[in-house]
């Protein structure tokens, strides 16, 4: 199957969802930075999923029926701005180069949609999304209401798209399985890149360096997330990432970068001794973020919960924290009472795909979400010990979290990212390397 049967497939699928109405999904706009100077563009992953198609300013409008019909609008050539930016498709070439049934300039979508919304059921759009995009919307619901004297009749409902966008993304192909797998191995790279470049003295930033250089050279297009690349006391601010630090002798490095592959995100993280041997009590607060993640595993498999995985991480966690002499009382009384928060702020994982923190709900009518082969998510237990209060001061500053990226599989789960170095022993042979 090539990529544009995947794409009309997709467009299939959400026109049966929607049995009746039409659909617009746009894409993401250039963005000036300063001055001159634009953001790099990103796609919209609604969009891109369902069109494959990577220009700015585009949009897709899907009307659902027996056939449905998907048409493109797009920017028009323009050769004086191609000197400038480079190549645009342009609707002539865009309907066969994408396999939509039409393709239009995007100048005339607010013309169009008036025409296509009449004596339709509902409108699907992102809504609230964009305050200025729901006015457009209600704009051109209100044109068609201006014909009501002729017998036109206006969409009587807006309904939010991404409820059924939502549940497809969750359940991977295996054309998208696939590139998932490549961004996991380039990020693979990039980790054991950075675990033999660490040493005392140097800079978090050229720790990221290195990360970034490997994730370029091996075809990715950017990161997937800003990587956080730190080093001692850091590591224990979850969303850290000046990356500027020096790195100190005793100190662990916590990264948590993975790369994006043709809109696919990997999301790694690994915590290794910037001296390349764990001591003390690193090497305990280690060893138990690493048992609360094997518990969590082997809960990833179908028909558990979206919440067993951290359970299951979480009552090692607590036990390990009595046993350091951070949490006192017993596992439940330490669980019930959410004293081992203290240590452990965030959840163990989320879904994984076109967007780092993915596309799907975790809870159905109030009860969790069941797992099921095809879904990808992280597994990231971890322990961030700051100073304060009755805290050993042995363990002050030692923060530890450890990700990997796992697919759900018939009988289990399939860790993309296993092959980046993770028991003690794995980590120190590999900054030996």
């Amino acid at each position: 199957m090539n990529g544009n049967e995947i794409f009309a497939r997709r467009r299939a699928e959400l026109a049966r969802r929607m049995g009746a109405g039409v659909a617009v999904v746009r894409t993401a706009l250039e963005r000036v930075r300063n001055r001159d100077a634009h953001y790099p563009f990103r796609f919209d992953s609604y969009f891109y999923y369902l069109t494959g198609f990577p220009e700015p300013g585009a949009a897709l409008v899907l009307v659902a029926g027996a056939p449905h019909r998907a048409i493109l609008f797009c920017r028009d050539k323009d050769p004086e701005r191609e000197v400038w930016d480079g190549y645009r498709v342009g609707p002539e070439q865009a309907r066969e180069a994408f396999g939509v049934d039409e393709a239009r300039p995007i100048g005339e979508l607010d013309q169009f949609m008036p025409q296509v919304l009449a004596n339709q059921p509902a409108v699907f759009c992102d809504v609230g999304g964009d305050p200025e995009w729901d006015t457009r919307v209600i704009g051109w619901i209100n044109k068609v209401k201006e014909q009501v004297r002729s017998g036109v009749c206006a969409p009587g409902e807006i309904r939010d798209l991404r409820a059924h966008l939502d549940d497809m993304r969750l359940i991977k192909d295996s054309a998208e399985l696939a590139t998932m797998r490549r961004a996991a191995e380039i990020s693979v790279q990039a980790h054991r890149r950075a675990m033999r470049a660490a040493r005392p003295g140097r800079r978090e930033y050229e720790i990221e360096a290195e990360l970034l250089h490997e994730f370029r050279r091996h075809g990715s297009q950017a990161p997937a997330y800003t990587p956080i690349v730190a080093g001692g006391a850091n590591a224990c601010i979850l969303h850290y990432v000046r990356n500027d630090a020096t790195l100190n002798d005793g100190d662990l490095l916590l990264i948590d970068a993975g790369c994006e592959l043709d809109g696919y995100a990997a999301d790694i993280t690994r915590t290794f001794p910037v001296n390349g041997r764990f001591a003390g009590p690193q090497r305990e607060v280690y060893e138990l973020v690493l048992a609360a993640q094997a518990a969590a595993i082997e809960q990833v498999k179908p028909g558990n919960e979206w919440e067993d995985p951290h359970r299951a991480a979480v009552k090692i966690l607590a036990q390990g924290m009595i046993d350091l002499g951070l949490c006192k009382g017993t596992v439940d009384g330490v669980i019930e009472s959410g004293d081992y928060r203290r240590f452990y702020m965030h959840r163990t994982g989320h879904w994984l795909g076109m967007d780092v923190h993915d596309a799907g709900d975790y809870k159905h009518a109030g009860a969790w979400r069941k797992l099921a082969p095809g879904m990808v998510l992280t597994v990231e237990p971890g322990c961030y010990i700051r100073p304060g209060e009755g805290v050993p001061e042995r363990l002050c500053n030692i923060g530890v979290r450890i990700e990997d990226d796992a697919l759900v599989t018939e009988h289990g789960c399939e860790i993309l990212t296993a092959q980046a170095p993770k028991s003690v022993a794995e980590v120190e042979a590999a900054m030996r390397d």
